[in-house]
């Protein structure tokens, strides 16, 4: 067997030469990347929104294999701004009015960059008490801005944790749930779970009841329609789970939506948690992207009902000025997540776990390691404030308002269902491409328009938008949320909106 040859004075030589966490070079590099950033957003309309890069671009720009020696950051720095800018979307720029927002803010930044600094690993109280106890602190916070009710804080019995996207804490409540239903039907019975949503609930719940092994054939999609704004029924889901209990299924868990991803619209709660509640149904609100207007007194009507689901979730990530990820979950029965999803295992033993006097967050996830998110989520909160941060919602909804009132003073266009929040629905009418061109009769050529028109504009990377198809009709989505949004930025999309119109209407494209 060969010797080990150890040499400290080498050793010592190759570390001053190339220190990975030196506390200068540190601050050093990380003024010039603080400035990199500052100029990108001072220059952040100077890019198409939408990258106009093909696939595969960046093969083409980078080298077949990594650096055998270092480079420096002025270089990487270049090469960033050259080859990397291209490829993004800019999500943060002020025309970006595609899917949902991901607000950003100087204090989510700041946040971030205080919890990748501090790098800890906070899968137990123990191995890091501060990021355990913040994180407790805030989600009570937050839940007393949302009026939550009292059983959903910690001083109520409920609690709240961070989790990374809806996703994961769908997964989270479904695993919950399917666990606390099989120790009373017995695991032989797992393929007799149901869970239901409507045609509008986001597709995360299909793919969360699938990770967590609900049957595919036991995934029921309630239908919605326009005259109910693609609301889920409650007559609808009734008549669902009867016709489930007479096949002998087992109804598990059913997810309502507060401001859904095609049309925001929100599902009426307080009904479907009655029902759900007659057949011992788990009942998860999804309020990604709405919830975070509910700290105003003004959408807070839209929560009635919610002291009778179970648990309730939504991104600050979307609309709360954090930086992705940051989904905050509440559940009133904290318990029922632990045993789901605890793991004791010897290396993570310690006192305080032990006597029951603290939280481990790892026990309210899937992963077991977890970032220290709530610093953003404080600094957003100490940063700004509530009442700002009302303000703030509030001026993107005002926005809104005035992009509609913009669509209706254009007769060739119709807001497709009321606007709820600080997204409009809108296409170009039927009526008017009827008188353009008969073809147009037909539902299918409308869509292909309209379709035309978003690709039309988002290929001149002035503005970005997105799509829905709802009950088969192509809708156009205008959401509003960016930080830096004004409204001469919403006057310059509609009227980019208007001349790509005219376009395709008066110039033989259609």
């Amino acid at each position: 067997m060969g010797t080990l040859n150890i040499n400290p004075e080498i050793d010592d030589q190759f570390f001053n030469s190339i220190n990975p966490l030196d506390p200068e070079e540190f601050r050093r590099q990380g003024h010039k990347i603080v400035n990199f950033l500052a100029d990108y957003y001072q220059n952040i309309e100077q890019y198409p929104v939408c990258s106009q890069v093909n696939p595969g671009y960046l093969q083409k720009l980078v080298p077949n294999s990594a650096p055998n020696h270092p480079e420096p950051l002025e270089k990487i720095l270049e090469d960033v701004k050259r080859d990397m800018i291209p490829g993004i979307t800019h999500w943060q720029s002020p025309n970006f009015f595609a899917y949902f927002p991901s607000s950003g803010s100087t204090a989510g930044f700041l946040g971030e960059m205080l919890s990748v600094g501090f790098n800890v690993v906070g899968f137990n109280w123990i191995s890091s008490p501060a990021a355990t106890e913040l994180e407790s602190i805030v989600m009570d916070w937050f839940g007393k801005m949302l009026n939550l009710p009292h059983c959903y804080l910690f001083s109520g019995g409920g609690g709240g944790v961070l989790q990374g996207t809806t996703c994961e804490a769908m997964l989270c409540t479904i695993v919950t749930v399917r666990d606390q239903m099989l120790r009373k039907i017995g695991r032989e019975n797992f393929c007799k779970l149901v869970v239901y949503g409507s045609d509008q609930t986001h597709f995360s719940l299909k793919k969360a009841a699938h990770i967590a092994g609900i049957d595919p054939e036991n995934f029921r999609v309630i239908p919605t329609t326009k005259a109910n704004e693609y609301t889920m029924c409650p007559k609808s889901l009734h008549l669902a789970v009867l016709n489930d209990i007479k096949e002998g299924n087992i109804p598990l868990f059913l997810c309502a939506t507060l401001g859904t991803t095609s049309t925001t619209s929100v599902d009426p709660l307080r009904p479907l948690c009655e029902i759900a509640k007659t057949f011992g149904i788990w009942v998860h609100v999804d309020a990604a992207y709405a919830g975070s207007a509910c700290i105003c007194p003004e959408f807070q009507h839209f929560l009635d009902g919610v002291e009778n689901a179970n648990s309730f979730s939504l991104n600050a990530h979307k609309w709360f000025f954090s930086t992705l990820d940051c989904c905050c979950l509440w559940v009133k029965d904290p318990s029922a997540l632990t045993k789901a999803l605890s793991t004791n295992p010897e290396c993570l033993r310690n006192k305080a776990t032990e006597l029951n006097q603290v939280i481990d967050y790892k026990d309210w996830q899937i992963a077991l390691s977890r970032r220290f998110r709530a610093l953003k989520l404080w600094l957003v909160l100490r940063s700004y404030g509530v009442t700002n941060l009302r303000n703030l919602i509030r001026s993107h909804v005002n926005m809104a308002k005035h992009f509609e009132g913009l669509i209706a003073m254009d007769t060739r266009f119709e807001i497709f269902v009321p606007r709820k929040f600080a997204m409009v629905c809108f296409r170009i009418s039927p009526l008017v491409l009827c008188r353009v061109s008969t073809k147009f009769d037909h539902e299918e050529e409308v869509n292909k328009f309209n379709a035309k028109l978003v690709e039309s504009i988002n290929s001149s990377g002035k503005i970005y938008l997105t799509h829905g198809v709802v009950g088969g009709t192509y809708i156009i989505r205008f959401a509003i949320g960016a930080s830096l949004t004004h409204y001469w930025h919403v006057d310059i999309a509609w009227k980019v909106i208007q001349d790509h119109a005219n376009a395709l209407l008066y110039q033989g494209s259609v």
